[in-house]
């Protein structure tokens, strides 16, 4: 039993040391193997860092230098995009922002586009639609107000002093016919007259072939300024032979209606003495009216005398009414900026109303050509139209009823005989298009993931889609969305931009602007043809005109033109760097060698400054005693406290 009890005990001590000897392998396996790993990888990453400092490597693994890979494509840029892209490191001049580098790989792209790689495309979401040629009508809107024809309006005034005896449209807005009595009006001076004429009558009648011939011409004139004295005074011709059959004078006289229509405007009442010229009615025929619209000039511009017009009321939503332009102002409202447009819109049944707003719509086709390209109306095709009232219209030759005036071919104002006139429409989607202030640029894929910039003259907007008149062509490729991204690659790129659009390529007919044209022409022939040659500034790289009249600066001998006087110490200061760069672009077309970037004086270290010691110290001001109050100074009485009457009992 003892030797039973003695094997156990030394067998007990030996399994206690194995397992302290498998615990102690288990720790060792769980700490120290990780912690050689990771020894080892800090030693692979130090490694790696020191021989790319030595240039044994690159980033990219492919055995050449940093700057081997990327070579000149390097270049600066502000992070606010201030300034276009440098070629040294710094801070920007204008908001003194570190510049960061950005790299441009020349194998990729261009000074006119960028490439965008597959995957990048489809992160951006880049999506392109082609540009189309279709037959587009453009809309213009306007809203106007209905008003009375000018030619439709008459007065009926007094001819001569006297007294209204009755009115028979005794009431505003009562229909009259032409020759309607509308006044009885009393007249001493009628009466007169009219006696007058008889006698002048009796005595003509009453000469005898014994009568000098003188006396008898004399009779006769007599008569006749008696009797054209009469229709002055508003007697109409069956009147003053009533009064020559009866040979009775009377001192009360009709007045009749001159034309067909409304009364407008009662200005006087029974009783009531008048004098001559002195207004009674006015009158209005309703069965026409005017619209009056007030368009853009752009708008204007595209309509033509006698286009349809089609018209909606505020008081008739559910009718639709027509018109035709018969007036198209040819001034510019200074104050409004638009252009008066009238329309004739004829009203028989007297639904319109003088006053009511009107919505009106007027169809042009949205063709290339524009306004000459002609327009098809079939109501007009073929027909003559008279030059004042737009509404007569006839099939053949001959005289206007209202105007007297001879017709005219609808030819002379563009109006074709066939529809195949109209001119189809280059037309792009709206939101292919970037504009900023009077720059409008597409970025077309001329290759795929190839994106150039184009300069572009806008047309009309039609809905969702805008009329391209310059600058792309049919079929062509160009990007509706993430064209924002590939205008920002360019900007980083240092490439034409929407923000400085104007050194890309100018369109085909178009290679001066509007701007840079006003600009040159203030200069001399001999000055505006050598800045049209050298076209660039050498210091900025800006088109000549572009930011007004260009400046003439001497160098060596040779004129140079800079953009404005701000590039004249640049240039004074290199004049060999920038004549190099004139020289270039003169022979290749292309400005060169100067990257886009615009020269512009480094920014400093900015230096702290330290303290002078050698200056004496500041010496405090010294302390300035009051001067004395007065002793016998006024009284004030003012409110007593408690606090100040034991003050005073103290004292």
């Amino acid at each position: 039993m003892k030797d039973l009890n003695s094997k156990e005990a030394v067998r007990a001590p030996a399994g206690a040391v194995q397992i302290k000897q498998e615990r102690r392998r288990w720790w060792i396996r769980l700490l120290v193997q990780p912690a050689l790993f990771l020894l080892a990888g800090a030693i692979l990453i130090a490694g790696l860092g020191v021989a790319q400092r030595m240039g044994l490597i690159s980033a990219g693994g492919g055995g050449h230098s940093h700057e081997s890979a990327l070579g000149k494509a390097v270049k600066y840029i502000c992070p606010m995009m201030c300034t276009p892209p440098q070629t040294e490191p710094g801070r920007c001049p204008v908001c003194a922002m570190e510049l960061v580098p950005a790299t441009s790989d020349s194998s990729k792209s261009d000074s006119r586009s960028v490439r965008i790689d597959p995957a990048a495309r489809r992160i951006a979401n880049i999506q392109t639609a082609a540009v189309t040629s279709r037959p587009l009508t453009q809309t213009i809107r306007a809203v106007g107000e209905l008003n009375y024809d000018e030619g439709n309006l008459k007065t009926l005034s007094a001819y001569i002093d006297g007294r209204i005896e009755h009115l028979y449209a005794d009431f505003t807005g009562v229909e009259v016919q032409q020759g309607d009595r509308l006044a009885y009006v009393y007249s001493p001076l009628l009466y007169s007259a009219q006696v007058e004429l008889l006698t002048a009558r009796k005595t003509v009648s009453g000469s005898k072939s014994t009568t000098l011939a003188a006396v008898r011409e004399a009779n006769r004139k007599l008569y006749s300024s008696a009797r054209q004295r009469l229709l002055e005074y508003g007697m109409t011709e069956p009147q003053i032979g009533e009064l020559e059959s009866t040979g009775k004078a009377n001192s009360r006289m009709f007045l009749y209606a001159p034309i067909s229509g409304t009364v407008i405007e009662k200005q006087a009442i029974e009783g009531q003495y008048v004098k001559e010229g002195q207004v009674i009615y006015q009158l209005a025929d309703l069965s026409q009216l005017w619209l009056m619209l007030e368009l853009f000039p752009e708008d204007a511009s595209r309509i033509r005398y006698g286009q349809k017009v089609e018209a909606t009321v505020q008081s008739l939503p559910d009718q639709t009414f027509t018109g035709r332009v018969a007036f198209i102002d040819p001034q510019v409202d200074s104050e409004t900026r638009t252009v008066s447009v009238r329309i004739v819109m004829p009203n028989p049944e007297g639904a319109l109303r003088v006053g009511d707003y009107a919505r009106a719509t007027i169809s042009i086709p949205a063709g290339n050509k524009g306004n000459s390209g002609g327009m098809y109306d079939p109501e007009l095709a073929d027909c003559w139209i008279c030059p004042r009232h737009p509404h007569v219209i006839s099939h053949s030759s001959g005289t206007c009823p209202l105007s007297g005036q001879p017709l005219v071919p609808t030819s002379k104002y563009g109006y074709v005989s066939h529809a195949q006139a109209e001119t189809d429409a280059l037309t792009v989607p709206r939101d292919a298009v970037l504009m900023a202030g009077q720059h409008s640029v597409l970025y077309v894929e001329t290759e795929p993931g190839r994106f150039e910039i184009r300069n572009v003259v806008l047309g009309p907007t039609c809905g969702d889609q805008i009329v391209i008149l310059k600058g792309v062509a049919e079929g062509e490729q160009v990007a509706t969305r993430g064209n924002f991204l590939i205008d920002s690659q360019m900007q980083l790129a240092g490439n034409p931009s929407l923000i400085d659009p104007t050194r890309a390529q100018p369109l085909p007919d178009q290679e001066q602007s509007d701007t840079i044209l006003a600009a040159l022409s203030s200069l001399s022939p001999a000055d505006r043809s050598q800045a049209e040659h050298q076209r660039i500034c050498p210091v900025t790289m800006m088109s000549l005109g572009s930011m007004g009249a260009p400046a003439k600066v001497d160098v060596n001998g040779e004129t140079v033109f800079i953009c404005c006087e701000g590039c004249r110490e640049s240039l004074l200061e290199q004049p060999q760097k920038y004549l190099n760069i004139i020289r270039t672009a003169e022979a290749t077309g292309h400005p060169q060698g100067s990257g886009g970037e615009m020269d512009l004086p480094p920014l400093d270290v900015p230096q702290i400054m330290l303290p002078d010691d050698s200056l004496p110290p500041l010496e405090m001001p010294m302390e300035i005693e009051p001067e004395p109050l007065p002793q016998n100074r006024p009284a004030i009485d003012l409110p007593r406290t408690a606090k100040g009457k034991q003050q005073e009992a103290r004292q």
